[in-house]
């Protein structure tokens, strides 16, 4: 079993930063890649980002592409995501989520969810 923990969230303006960590532990051999996605009210959840363990390569949804960026640290098992420029559109609640990867190494097929983080982009 892994365990993934949030922190980071909260409310901020329009066109300010915030960083979100996920710490995980448990059994942390058993995934090679990580994501944080996130759910707004009346919508569905959505990938943001994606990171591979092993070689640390990323994949960003076009709405977040040049404003985030996920990144990890594999010697405290933590993966972060940096959200700069944040607006309104990206208020949600926002999960850590670890699995392995998909079919021609494209998904990262989630085991593990984290309990997520509110965030909350005031306009």
């Amino acid at each position: 079993q892994v365990q993934l923990v949030e922190s980071g969230g909260g409310s901020v303006q329009a066109g300010e930063s915030l960083r979100l960590s996920c710490a995980a532990s448990g059994y942390t051999w058993s995934y090679n890649c990580m994501a944080w996605f996130r759910q707004a009210p009346g919508k569905e959840r959505e990938r943001v980002a994606a990171i591979t363990t092993g070689s640390g390569i990323t994949r960003y949804t076009d709405d977040v592409k040049g404003r985030f960026t996920i990144s990890r640290d594999n010697a405290k098992n933590t993966v972060y995501l940096q959200m700069n420029s944040l607006k309104p559109e990206d208020t949600g609640m926002y999960y850590c989520a670890a699995g392995t990867l998909g079919g021609f190494s494209i998904t990262c097929d989630i085991k593990y969810w984290g309990q997520g983080t509110q965030v909350t982009v005031a306009s």
